[in-house]
């Protein structure tokens, strides 16, 4: 369905009944990279997958300004509130992540559980960040020069990625066609406005949060296994679940054991 929202279009995919579970994308993401864990936790839950702004099926708007964390958990609220959810489990990747992580701290009352998957709090140091800004802005201008396909053919390669080719022809072939879909405004500016460059660092408020959280991180991201472990030290509450054998997408590259793990952790909290 489509929802209007802050004067952007917004697409959101709702199925089932029950508890509502809300999925938020990573960057080049949207609602379809979720339809394989959806699809079955649909039967006992109300699964809302939404396309952030500047992906999938939401509008792009040209100012940069409008994919800010705190402009885009704004919009999630107000989607919320338009199809009468009350505290939901949020369940975000990557990107999605830090947004649902940004979005939490801003609504708590919205938030039920929070279960974040190859996520962070953002960068630490001002130095960090803006060294990160300069990098994202790059890319940004990369994109724009040389088009989605060109920008496909370097971002799949890209090492985070690299447990991804041991995926079948036909769903890599699934996801490269995923990310061509999208519009070179829309994943420009979600870099400029939503990327961790951009995003104030969240460190400092993990002990704010007294819900329970869940850091969903895969055995081969190293990177995000140690960001998992840093995130506990600050909030001892947090629980870490590393997937064996499983890179950045955990979703992608587990679906079934990833849905299993998200069943078993909405049962113990």
């Amino acid at each position: 369905m489509i929802l209007q929202v802050n004067d952007i279009r917004y697409f959101v995919e709702v199925n089932g009944e029950g508890q509502p579970l809300v999925f938020l994308h990573g960057f080049t993401g949207d609602t379809t990279t979720w339809s394989s864990v959806t699809d079955s936790l649909s039967e006992s839950y109300q699964c809302i997958s939404i396309d952030l702004i500047g992906h999938g099926r939401t509008d792009s708007p040209e100012d940069d300004s409008r994919y800010t964390m705190d402009r885009v958990s704004e919009d999630i609220c107000c989607i919320l509130d338009q199809l009468d959810v009350g505290p939901a489990v949020l369940i975000g990747y990557s990107m999605g992540g830090r947004t649902a992580l940004h979005f939490s701290l801003k609504h708590p009352e919205k938030v039920k559980t929070l279960i974040l998957e190859s996520s962070s709090p953002g960068l630490k140091a001002v130095e960090a960040r803006a060294e990160r800004k300069e990098k994202d802005e790059a890319l940004a201008d990369r994109i724009e020069k040389g088009g989605i396909e060109a920008f496909v053919d370097f971002w799949q390669e890209i090492p985070l990625f690299a447990s991804q080719k041991r995926l079948s022809d036909r769903d890599r072939s699934e996801i490269r066609n995923q990310r061509l879909s999208q519009s070179v405004t829309g994943l420009s500016n979600s870099l400029r406005g939503m990327g961790a460059g951009a995003q104030d660092s969240l460190w400092e408020e993990l002990g704010e949060l007294s819900i329970p959280v869940h850091l969903l991180v895969g055995e081969l991201d190293q990177k995000f296994v140690g960001i998992a472990e840093n995130m506990k030290k600050i909030n001892p509450a947090f629980n870490i679940v590393t997937f064996s054998n499983t890179g950045h997408a955990i979703h992608v590259e587990e679906p079934r054991k990833f849905g299993t793990i998200i069943e078993d952790l909405l049962l113990t909290t």
